[in-house]
């Protein structure tokens, strides 16, 4: 039962028995400045610049509200993160910033239920990160001659991690060299990523069952505070 108590000129809001409720935190998305212009967007976000642990957690806005249909834990890359535009090839940092996610891919069967195009990763599957290569931050099958196999990922050597993942659009659309190649949203490892972000497989299960490619899901990588909190994007 709500009751109003009046002391003076002061009017105190009670519910029941005890005080009145703190007011309620906007959701993540809410406080962004950009979500991308979708109703479906992940948030990856970590403590601390030199974190290689934080939380995944999956929003989808109806009626003009957004809320969480899902979290779960995550892994960043060895050495932390790194601003999106800032980031060099090989660091094992994960870019901050906010990204489309193309497509899905996997050395598995698509989950039930996922509706994003998904690409089958075989033995002729590799992801190109060589700077000299036409093909640079892409899938090619096969692996062509100007792609050295040294600067390439060859996508069924990790079954686990790769068993089901989405590409996040990183230097993805127009790649800078130098900048970083072949950064997704993947199944967990044995520790941190390589620049990834990662979660558990059930959890990216869900990720892929819930995402709809038609509301424009996107990514936003950051931090708590500081100049790559995750608020700006």
């Amino acid at each position: 039962m709500r009751r109003l108590l009046v002391t003076g000129s002061v009017l105190i809001a009670l519910t029941g028995l005890v005080g009145a409720r703190p007011p309620t935190a906007e959701p993540l998305p809410r406080r962004l400045a950009d979500t991308g212009g979708g109703s479906q967007l992940v948030t990856a976000e970590a403590s601390g610049t030199g974190s290689t642990t934080g939380t995944v957690t999956w929003w989808s806005r109806r009626g003009g509200r957004w809320t969480a249909a899902g979290s779960a834990p995550a892994r960043f890359g060895a050495n932390g993160l790194a601003e999106g535009a800032a980031r060099k090839q090989g660091t094992n940092t994960t870019p901050t910033g906010l990204y489309d996610l193309p497509y899905a891919f996997g050395t598995e069967a698509a989950p039930p239920g996922t509706r994003y195009p998904y690409r089958r990763a075989g033995d002729r599957s590799w992801w190109c990160q060589d700077n000299d290569a036409r093909a640079y931050n892409r899938w090619v099958e096969p692996r062509p001659p100007d792609c050295r196999a040294a600067e390439a990922e060859h996508l069924i050597t990790y079954p686990t991690q790769y068993a089901r993942a989405l590409v996040v659009g990183f230097n993805y659309h127009r790649p800078v060299r130098g900048r970083g190649a072949g950064i997704f949203l993947h199944v967990d490892g044995r520790g941190a990523t390589a620049g990834c972000v990662s979660v558990p497989a059930a959890a990216m299960d869900r990720i892929l069952a819930w995402a709809d490619p038609a509301r424009r899901p996107h990514i936003a990588i950051g931090t708590r505070s500081g100049p790559t909190a995750i608020t700006r994007y």
